[in-house]
Parts: structure tokens; sequence; C-alpha cells
């Protein structure tokens, strides 16, 4: 289960540490971090570049700006990042998020509030790690 690379993009600076801090510390993985949509996709693409792409791209489906399911969007038009795996983290989905979010074929869905102590758990089962 050890030794993944996640790429975590939220909003909000608590849950960021918090999930990057139990994601490092009980998971074992290297968590890079990005505060919103449009920076996710960017460090994704750069993650890529680097020949470090990401084992998984965990966003939050609510920021403001570039949204998560926009985000994945744009993910998944370009040709180098359209095949990273993305899980979803919400606290609920929006009126019409459902139906946006279905074609774009994300890896997997996790709610928020999440529980920190079995969050790397959780993603490791949802992924087969």
């Amino acid at each position: 289960m050890s030794g993944r690379r996640v790429l975590l993009v939220d909003d909000e600076d608590d849950i960021r540490d918090i999930a990057r801090m139990v994601l490092e510390r009980l998971g074992g993985h290297t968590v890079h971090a990005a505060v919103d949509g449009a920076a996710g996709v960017a460090e994704a693409g750069r993650m890529v570049a680097a020949a470090q792409a990401p084992d998984v791209v965990l966003m939050d489906v609510q920021m403001p700006g570039l949204d998560g399911i926009d985000a994945l969007a744009r993910l998944r038009a370009d040709e180098a990042t359209r095949d990273l795996r993305v899980v979803m983290l919400t606290g609920g989905l929006g009126p019409g998020d459902a139906e946006r979010l279905e074609p774009l074929d994300p890896a997997g869905v996790l709610d928020k509030p999440f529980d920190p102590m079995t969050l790397p758990a959780r993603l490791a089962d949802l992924l087969g790690w």
C-alpha cells in the first residue's frame, strides 16, 4: 500500500492538512497538494511531464472557480492526463453534479467529512492497492 504518489486537490486548508498528514503518516504515501481545481490540473500536468504521474488524484468536488468536476473534465480532455485515476471527495453532490460526473469516469467517490484514521485504508480499498 505504501509508496504511492497522491495529488490532493482541495480548497480547504484544514482538509488538505489533515488528509496530507494521514496519507503520509498512516498510508506511507507521498502527497502533492493543490489549493483549487486550476492548480490541480496544472500540478497533474507538471507531475506527468516530470515522469512522476500521481497514482491517484484525490479531488474535492465543490471548490470556487474551477470546481472538481470541471477540473476532471480538463484532465480527461488532455492526452497526457486523461488516464489518471481520480477519486472525488465530496460533502454531497449538487443538482446535476452526478450527471456531469458520470461520463468522466472517476475511479470513485469518497464522502466528506471523512474519518482521518480510515482515509488511507478506504482509498487503498477503493483503488485495489
